[in-house]
């Protein structure tokens, strides 16, 4: 290996990385490190700007890696993925080149993302977010359209896993009836999970929430459409923390203009960050927060932490929590 490694930290928009964890460690074995605090403009842009390194760190998928990215980076040799797993990150064309990725598994019990959906389901239920623009511009009361109590409503569940199930188990703390629905989802699950399995028609037509707590992939991509958005109640209130492509956007924008829904609280994007005078942007009845799930100091702590693990082992040629393993027989 080169005396001197190159490492870039990707995406630390709140600068923070380096507060967070002893990159000393790493600084003494001869790694240089930058940190880029932006978001970079196209792939071009990124290649150009990282280019010179021999190591990344991904926070989670910020910037998508997909092939036409990795096949212009002539220096990488070794990533480390802030999390479990990246649907943007072409390990494929990595383990082609040889490029091994080391994650960051563990860290946490998705409590901060749970929290953070809860969040934004009861701000959606009471409006707090225009409330707090009225009192930022001298404003006081305008309406309560909209506004409701928990207590008594329906709550439906579009994927169950651990992190619905926690959601789950908040609504019912609420007094909230909690109906579930995923493609693989039986009854005997939806039972351990603190809810009643119904079908993906019953829920989107009957809840007053609807939740989204899916992985992004082929089979989930446009889950919600505008067919399944027409179905819902028109003071229904959907709120989706898992990946902004599972629902149509344009027919969620249209949805939101029309009245078809009454809400939406949602902390990710087609496209992030969320380009400046986006649609979205323009309308009263929708809560936008920044994809803030999973941004918490105890996450950070284990994602910077973990990731100067990673590397001290690549750099004892003895390489820890590698997801593309056929990488090392390159």
């Amino acid at each position: 290996m080169p005396q001197t490694i190159k490492l870039a930290l990707l995406d630390d928009y709140q600068k923070v990385a380096l507060k967070l964890a002893d990159w000393d460690r790493l600084r003494k074995r001869g790694v240089e490190i930058t940190v880029f605090n932006e978001p970079f403009r196209s792939i071009d842009d990124a290649a150009q700007k990282l280019a010179p390194f021999d190591v990344l760190q991904l926070l989670r998928e910020r910037t998508a890696f997909p092939r036409a990215l990795i096949e212009k980076l002539p220096n990488l040799k070794f990533m480390v993925l802030t999390g479990a797993r990246a649907s943007s990150l072409d390990d494929k064309a990595a383990t082609e080149r040889g490029i091994p990725i080391s994650n960051t598994p563990g860290g946490g019990s998705n409590a901060s993302t749970a929290e953070l959906c809860w969040a934004l389901l009861m701000s959606c239920a009471r409006d707090l977010a225009k409330g707090e623009r009225l009192m930022r511009s001298g404003g006081w009361h305008d309406g309560i359209r909209n506004m409701v109590v928990l207590e008594g409503k329906r709550l439906g569940v579009i994927g169950l896993g651990r992190l619905g199930s926690r959601v789950a188990g908040y609504a019912r703390a609420f007094g909230m009836e909690v109906v579930a629905w995923s493609q693989n989802l039986t009854e005997e699950k939806a039972r351990q999970g603190g809810a009643r399995l119904v079908s993906k028609d019953e829920l989107l037509s009957t809840s007053d929430f609807v939740t989204i707590h899916l992985v992004l992939s082929d089979r989930t991509r446009g889950l919600i459409g505008a067919a399944d958005l027409a179905k819902m109640k028109r003071t229904a209130m959907l709120i989706n923390t898992s990946r902004g492509p599972i629902v149509d956007e344009a027919a969620l924008i249209a949805a939101l203009r029309t009245g078809t829904i009454a809400h939406a609280g949602l902390d990710v994007y087609d496209k992030e960050p969320l380009p400046a005078g986006h649609p979205l942007t323009r309308l009263d009845n929708v809560t936008l927060v920044p994809h803030l799930g999973y941004v918490v100091e105890e996450s950070y702590r284990h994602f910077h932490e973990g990731t100067i693990a990673d590397i001290e082992a690549w750099l004892e040629g003895k390489p820890i929590n590698v997801i593309n393993p056929e990488a090392l027989k390159k």
